[in-house]
This record gives structure tokens, C-alpha cells and sequence, in this order.
């Protein structure tokens, strides 16, 4: 399947590389606004240079649009009027109304669109959710290292959209209430949010996100009965964790939570999942192209982005960022 890609910056070029090592697709062509990049990029993967969009659109049957945010709906409702399917950067659009257009124009072509939330595709949260069942509470850190890439939009849009994505596949529920706070400190746009969740079912998440961190997180710990799971999401590590009574009986295999004289002692025990060793990228890049050749179920809709969106602006209305 031929394809083009929009956009080699940082992760346009991470796509490049991952693409000529899947025999599923065929790098057709690439357009960046910046020549000198895409001219040294081209010479080295032996691909054509185009000198518009436009032409690229015409040269491939699949588009993979890594630019900066402001620009997806754009580009992407362009080549999906051209009946190209669409792989799109997360987030979709900056806003959840060009998300619902763009929607209603995949549905009228006819053409798949995958939305890039590549932390669906992490292998330690793979892992992780066949041990999730009925959390009640999620706690989920992003801190980052300052990159002034990104900055022309906030930090929630830029980094807690991972995790409001994530949440939204684990919890299948409405949500009841958020709660959010977040400020300005180097940027025009909030560097750091925080933000309560609260869903009809009862579950409460917590979600931290920062990007003038010193050090780079990305955890989650799921809350659940006798049960609490921390997914690594950074180092690629699940560890369940287990509390289960001691009994006159027990062979015990854990930690032993002591809880006082007289009263019921527990034991803690840890397990950690295989953790299959594969590249997020280049599996949401596969299951893409499943989706479009072998009618395999659509990893990320424009839908699930849509709803994502709509958190987001919920969030951010409640930030006042206050420059510094």
C-alpha cells in the first residue's frame, strides 16, 4: 500500500523509519514546509521529495499527517476528500468540533482514519488490562523535561491527552464531574494540570501532567477491590499487586501487612505479567493497515479522539494560566 507522510519532524521521522521496515506499505512520497530537512531525509531513505501537498495526495492511497496540531484539520480534510485513509497524530484536531467534521467527512468517503494515542499500543498497559476490572480509583503521572516543542498548545492537550485516552478505554463509564486547576510558567500555555475525574459508576481519577519536570514519568496505578497495579509506562513494567488474608493454612508468598493485635493479618503478593517487547508505533502503524485491507476493528477512532477533545476542553476550561 502506497503512502505518504506529512510532517518529519521528531516523530515524522521516527514514522519514516518504522514505515520502510514494514513490508505492508510502500513510502510513496514526503512533504515537510521545511526543504532542507526533507531533501537530506529523502536522499538517505531513497524516497521522492514533493513540492506541495497537493502532490502528495496524488501519489499515495494512504496519508500519515505528523504535524504540528493546529494544522491536522486541514491536512486531513483535505486527503480525506481525496478518498485517502488517514493516519493522524494525536490529538486529532485542537478541538473537538473539527473532530466531529471530520467524522461526518470519513463517513461520506468511505475512508478509514486512525487517531495516533500510540499509549493504547504500550506493551505495560497491554499487559496491565487483563488484570483491571472494577477500579475505583486511577492515579496517572506525565512529568517531562522542558521541549519548546509542543508549547503552542497546553500541556493538557500536549501530554494529558494520553492519559484521558487511556482512561476512557479502562473506565466504561460517563463521566459525573471534573475537577481541574493547571498554570503558565515558561510558556504562553499551561505547563502544568491537574484534574479529577469522577465517573457515574463511582471511579475517581487523578490525572498529573508537567513538562518543566526534571525527570521523565509516565505512571498509572490502578485502585481496586484487594487488587492495586502499577504500569510503568515509560520503562515498558506491570506489577500486580494482590492482598489476600492470612489463614492457619496459608502458604505464604508475600509480604505480611500486620494490622494489629487480635486483628485479621494480610499478605501482599506481587506478580509481574510477561511484558511482550514491541515497538507502539510500528503496532499502530500494523493495525492501521489491517484495519483498511482485512476489516480488523479500528484501534483509535475519530470518535474515541472526539470524546478525548471534549475532556480536554472541559479541563481547560477551568485553567487560567497566569504568565509568569
Amino acid at each position: 500500500m502506497t503512502v505518504g507522510i506529512v510532517g518529519l519532524g521528531h516523530l515524522g521521522k521516527i514514522h519514516l523509519k518504522l514505515l520502510s521496515e514494514l513490508p505492508e506499505f510502500n513510502i510513496s512520497a514526503i512533504y515537510d514546509i521545511d526543504k532542507s530537512v526533507i531533501a537530506n531525509l529523502a536522499y538517505h531513505n531513497n524516497v521522492k521529495v514533493c513540492e506541495s501537498y497537493d502532490e502528495l495526495l496524488s501519489l499515495c492511497e494512504t496519508v500519515l499527517i505528523i504535524t504540528p496540531t493546529p494544522t491536522h484539520y486541514d491536512l486531513a480534510s483535505k486527503a480525506i476528500k481525496k478518498g485517502k485513509h488517514v493516519f493522524i497524530e494525536k490529538p486529532a484536531t485542537d478541538n473537538p468540533d473539527d473532530t466531529k467534521k471530520l467524522i461526518l467527512l470519513a463517513k461520506e468517503a468511505g475512508v478509514i482514519v486512525q487517531v495516533g494515542h500510540v499509549e493504547r499500543f504500550n506493551p505495560a498497559f497491554t499487559a496491565a488490562k487483563d488484570y483491571i476490572q472494577t477500579p475505583f480509583y486511577i492515579d496517572i503521572q506525565r512529568l517531562a523535561c522542558y521541549n519548546s516543542r509542543g508549547t503552542d498548545v497546553s500541556v493538557v492537550l500536549d501530554l494529558m491527552i494520553h492519559d484521558i485516552d487511556l482512561l476512557l478505554n479502562t473506565i466504561k463509564s460517563k463521566i459525573r464531574k471534573i475537577s481541574a486547576t493547571g498554570t503558565a510558567i515558561v510558556s504562553k500555555t499551561a505547563d502544568f494540570a491537574n484534574a479529577r475525574i469522577e465517573f457515574e459508576n463511582g471511579c475517581v481519577a487523578n490525572l498529573t501532567a508537567n513538562r518543566i519536570s526534571l525527570n521523565n514519568v509516565r505512571k498509572m496505578t490502578v485502585f481496586q477491590e484487594s487488587t492495586f497495579i502499577n504500569i510503568d509506562l515509560l520503562n515498558k513494567s506491570t506489577t500486580v499487586h494482590k492482598i489476600q488474608p492470612i489463614t492457619s493454612f496459608s502458604d505464604h508468598k508475600g509480604v505480611i501487612l500486620d494490622t494489629g493485635i487480635g486483628q485479621q493479618k494480610f499478605e501482599m503478593i506481587q506478580n509481574q505479567p510477561i511484558i511482550n517487547p514491541v515497538n507502539a508505533i510500528k503496532t499502530e502503524l500494523e493495525c492501521f493497515y489491517k484495519t483498511i485491507t482485512q476489516d480488523f476493528p479500528l484501534a483509535v477512532s475519530l470518535s474515541d479522539a472526539e470524546i478525548a477533545l471534549q475532556v480536554v476542553r472541559d479541563i481547560e476550561l477551568q485553567i487560567n494560566p497566569v504568565k509568569r
